[in-house]
């Protein structure tokens, strides 16, 4: 009646599909009767009670139970729903937020070759092609993480399902455990989501979690090339297990968390097509720690001179012999922070204009803009994540609650060597 047809929009990802089911799950509750519920906004198609569907986000193809029509708390049975409504499900038992809900399989392949044909004379890449696939939305990296403990260690297992009930609802919530001191660690997206998901561990599992002290996200990176070599000589039972590795690890101008890895030409491809899976596991695994501050390593090329292995030498010996020269090469070079640099939009009237301008240059913050929007002004600007911890009380205080703010991670950056220093002294305990 008041909003305009499905059919006058018009989605670029749309047009693959030809009319076949596509769906977007934007939102997971779990009900404690009917268990997981997932709203579904239908874009094309229809949907029924006991159809079969399929995920090409998590690739599994499960069966609606029940359809229902919310209205607030009341849920009314119905029989189908077309393109354009809201619907919400029961049984689907794996989908998460944002996960792009299709008819079949078949139907998702046949979207993609369409997509891939478009693509070719467009000259797209194929990472994009699958993109223009999906109805859901981007999930940034989480730059904020934290410990979370139980109050004892009988309730780790209901701590760990109250997790996986929240990381279904918010994909931007990530939970990871730490190798190294084997607790559970949180990643979000800021201190208030953290706060939240807290709280709602407290209210709606009924555990009362205790959290570490919040830690930000920090990457590291070379500023020179460097070589080295590294030899694993060992005996298990009568079998000798000998590799001997050299590599060169050397910064890249693109930006990517993910190593580049490079094999020169004096490598052989009878060595590659046996080992070059256990090579690769040992470069990514050797670039998730850094020699700084353990944090993962990005911008970075391998590219490996030379490998001799003696034969019968596990996989898992390779994998260990490369991971150990790739760090070798990562401690030898000139190291780099880089922290998460935030944009920043805050919304304040004329009169406290001047505090918050103050305050910004305090955390060192760098001022893009001032735009006027009726009488408030709204500054636009970049801040480093580190200083803006408990920046929403700071407001608040400076301009007697009126204004407001936005964050949202922009891009990594080189730390001065200045901050860098006291940052590296405060981690190990100098300061």
């Amino acid at each position: 009646m008041y909003l305009p047809s499905p059919e006058e929009r018009n989605y670029e990802f749309l047009q693959w599909y030809k009319g076949d089911l596509c769906a977007l799950a934007f939102k997971v509750l779990h009900d404690k009767q009917r268990g997981p519920l997932v709203f579904m906004r239908i874009y094309s198609g229809m949907i029924k009670p006991q159809l079969a569907v399929h995920n090409i986000n998590g690739n599994c193809t499960e069966r609606i139970s029940r359809l229902l029509l919310p209205f607030a708390d009341q849920h009314v049975e119905i029989p189908s729903l077309t393109a354009g409504n809201i619907a919400l499900t029961v049984g689907l038992k794996h989908t998460a937020t944002g996960d792009t809900i299709v008819s079949s399989k078949s139907s998702a392949l046949a979207a993609t070759r369409r997509a891939e044909r478009e693509g070719e004379k467009k000259q797209r890449h194929n990472s994009e092609t699958e993109r223009l696939l999906l109805a859901g939305v981007e999930i940034p990296e989480p730059v904020f993480f934290c410990t979370i403990e139980p109050p004892s260690v009988a309730k780790q297992p209901d701590l760990d399902h109250a997790l996986k009930c929240l990381q279904r609802e918010d994909p931007s919530l990530k939970v990871r455990l730490d190798p190294d001191s084997g607790q559970t660690v949180l990643c979000g997206m800021g201190e208030l989501h953290i706060d939240i998901i807290h709280d709602r561990i407290k209210r709606e599992y009924g555990l009362e979690t205790y959290l570490g002290p919040l830690q930000v996200a920090y990457r590291e990176t070379i500023l020179n090339s460097v070589r080295a070599t590294d030899t694993l000589d060992r005996t298990l039972g009568d079998k000798r297990h000998l590799v001997t590795v050299e590599l060169e690890a050397k910064p890249t101008e693109t930006s990517s968390v993910v190593p580049v890895i490079e094999y020169a030409a004096s490598i052989s491809e009878d060595i590659l097509k046996g080992s070059q899976e256990a090579i690769e596991n040992g470069i990514h695994s050797a670039c998730l720690q850094g020699p700084l501050l353990g944090s993962p390593i990005q911008d970075v090329a391998i590219t490996l001179h030379s490998l001799m292995i003696h034969p019968g030498t596990s996989s898992t010996m390779i994998s260990a012999c490369v991971s150990r020269c790739v760090q070798k090469a990562l401690k030898t070079a000139d190291k780099q922070i880089l922290e998460p640099l935030m944009n920043l939009e805050v919304t304040v009237t004329r009169d406290h204009l001047s505090a918050v301008l103050a305050d910004l240059a305090q955390r060192r913050g760098s001022i893009q803009e001032i735009q006027t929007r009726q009488d408030n002004r709204v500054v636009v600007g970049f801040v480093p994540l580190a200083e803006t911890m408990g920046y929403s009380t700071v407001l608040r205080t400076l301009t007697s609650g009126s204004a407001t703010f936005t964050l949202e991670l922009s891009n990594y950056q080189a730390m001065n060597p200045q901050d860098q220093s006291t940052l590296l002294n405060r981690r190990s305990g100098l300061t």
